[in-house]
């Protein structure tokens, strides 16, 4: 095997629990040849023209889109597969019922028996990375040993990779394994499994960067969940941003949004005119690390380096600062070709070009019933591009967090904003958290798919225990954040959007932000705060009051509706629900309840 040595022959480290690990995986795959990635530029520069050379990556028009690549992935293979996803503890009661579960003894067998001799013939890429800023407490360092040069180019742009995480690591055991193998991209023997007791993660079969790119939702979030419930933190599939007045004052928010809400748009925001001098700059965009600072605040960290991003639908009116930062260094996949070496999909800015090369390789009619890019197609760009990041995007003390943020797709029942009573009472709205689906996904619209925390695909335990850690962790953040709903999609009667959403949700998180910092009113309804007539600034805004006062309405027989159904939900959790949850939810039903009577009372009485 290869020593763990740089391009210039310096070695990369003498870890022995590392060496020896790498080793032992090299004797199961039994690889050509083993590569240690030092994270250079002339090693990404080398791995590059191999891909180019090998079909992996095709060049894009480099004076249009300098640095960038498309990818073509096979087409069984171009999303994660929850079905396929597991979680392999001792017990399937501590993974519990929302997720699937294989024992340790078993996913090893069955997995190794799949790595064995599987990267014959290829090159097992040693991926070393650091979650987190280099250095920082938040931190984990991880190693990925894969046979994809793919998966090692898209790794160098979401993590911090190569020779600095083996600097930090040093003589230390503690790191997550790894091991990844393409195999034959067959479906019948692909499997992403976890073994957090291990801090170890196998995923075979697959070459979709959500089943491959082990440091993101497979460390970052499953296996980060684990760690975080035993030492004390929170790894969440939030967004981090901050917001900048005018006046230089800056406050930090976390949101978590199920897919198709907006998180991307949501943390890259830019507002609109009326708000002149205020900025949004943007920390995270899909993962947050959280802990407990020495000030009793909670502090959060963007583990990742860059961003995996949902090309459809993305455009200069939705996202300009995304469309800036995949201008170059970018590696798209799955999105159609231009005749020019340009790249398209549906949502993207201008008129259909006139010839298109789909996704799949073949040339692509406007007329066709099919899409040109496929709907999960993506875009891996460095954080370093958007023009709006954060100074703070790298800071190894985290930032400190003011508002957490919960928000789903619904057409009805859930307000515009409204803001949790306390800790409690927002961990409810988390644990709560759904989004109805569309006729495309399913065949039914409106049906609710509960997504608490939007972490159901990604929380690696019981779901139950889970909300009992974010309501213990009150007790380590003295100086808590606050709590929001927010929903940006409630329509009318007549099946139109109450509130314009994009840039003017600034409107909204400007109303969180002065909760947060005390200095704005609201009214109390029997679930939470909501704004009062003249709390949002809705100047420069022309929509009539009317859509704004039924976008932000609680309606009380929909919300006994609502909270009926979140009764049916905890049902599925099984005992290790909190009870406090179930308890604040027939509060609620009771306050509803008492309110209705009243109201009943007073139209009796006049």
């Amino acid at each position: 095997m290869q020593s763990p040595t740089d391009h210039a022959g310096k070695a990369l480290t003498k870890n022995k629990h590392l060496v020896q690990w790498v080793e032992e995986m090299a004797r199961l795959t039994k690889p050509d040849q083993v590569v240690w990635c030092d994270g250079s530029e002339e090693e990404r520069h080398q791995l590059t023209e191999q891909a180019v050379a090998s079909g992996v990556l095709l060049p894009l028009n480099q004076q249009k889109l300098p640095g960038c690549y498309l990818h073509r992935s096979n087409p069984n293979d171009v999303a994660r597969v929850e079905q396929l996803t597991f979680i392999c503890t001792p017990t399937k009661d501590e993974a519990g019922p929302t997720n699937n579960w294989m024992a340790p003894e078993e996913a090893y067998k069955k997995l190794g028996a799949l790595f064995d001799g599987s990267m014959k013939g290829r090159t097992m890429y040693v991926v070393p990375y650091v979650m987190g800023p280099v250095g920082s407490h938040h931190s984990k360092i991880g190693i990925e040993l894969t046979d994809s040069v793919y998966v090692v180019l898209n790794m160098r742009l979401m993590t911090r990779m190569g020779r600095a995480a083996l600097t930090m690591l040093g003589e230390s055991n503690d790191f997550n394994r790894g091991l990844h193998s393409t195999l034959d991209i067959n479906p019948e023997r692909r499997f992403i499994c976890h073994f957090p007791q291990d801090n170890t993660i196998w995923s075979v079969g697959s070459g979709y960067g959500g089943n491959v790119l082990l440091g993101k939702k497979c460390l970052a979030l499953r296996i980060g969940s684990y760690l975080g419930r035993n030492e004390g933190w929170l790894a969440e599939h939030m967004l981090i941003l901050g917001v900048e007045s005018p006046e230089g004052e800056m406050t930090y928010v976390a949101a978590a949004f199920p897919s198709a809400c907006g998180k991307t748009n949501f943390a890259m925001m830019i507002p609109p005119k009326r708000f002149k001098g205020w900025k949004i700059w943007t920390v995270g965009d899909d993962i947050a690390w959280m802990r407990p600072g020495e000030d009793g605040k909670l502090y959060a960290v963007n583990p990742e380096f860059g961003y995996f991003g949902v090309a459809p639908g993305t455009n200069v009116k939705t996202n300009p600062n995304a469309m800036k930062t995949i201008a170059k260094d970018t590696i798209y996949t799955n999105v159609a070709l231009t005749k020019d070496g340009g790249v398209w999909w549906e949502g993207k800015d201008g008129a259909t070009p006139a010839e298109l090369t789909d996704w799949t390789g073949k040339p692509w009619d406007p007329g066709a019933p099919s899409k040109a890019a496929h709907p999960n197609s993506r875009f891996t760009a460095p954080s370093t591009n958007n023009p709006a990041l954060s100074k703070f995007y790298d800071d190894p003390h985290g930032v400190p967090v003011s508002a957490i943020i919960f928000g789903g797709r619904r057409a009805t029942t859930v307000p515009l904003v409204m803001q949790a009573f306390n800790w409690m009472n927002g961990v409810f709205f988390g644990a709560t958290l759904g989004s109805e689906t569309t006729a495309a996904a399913t065949g039914k619209v409106g049906v609710v798919r509960r997504d608490p925390m939007a972490m159901l695909p990604f929380c690696g335990y019981d779901m139950g225990t889970y909300f009992g850690h974010w309501l213990r962790m009150q007790g380590t953040v003295t100086n808590p954040p606050k709590f929001f709903l927010v929903n940006w999609f409630r329509k009318n009667q007549d099946g139109k959007f109450l509130w314009p959403g994009y840039g003017e949700n600034m409107r909204v998180l400007k109303w969180i932000v002065d909760r947060a910092r005390l200095r704005v009113g609201g009214q109390e309804t029997p679930l939470g705060w909501v704004p009062r007539s003249g709390d949002l600034d809705l100047s420069g805004l022309d929509i009539p009051h009317e859509d704004v006062d039924a976008a932000t309405n609680v309606d009380l027989d929909e919300w006994t509706a609502e909270l009926d159904s979140m009764g049916e939900f905890f049902k599925t959790l099984g005992p290790t629900l909190p009870n406090v949850l179930e308890l604040h939810r027939q509060v609620s039903l009771e306050r509803i309840r008492i309110m209705r009577d009243g109201q009943k009372a007073a139209t009796k009485s006049a």
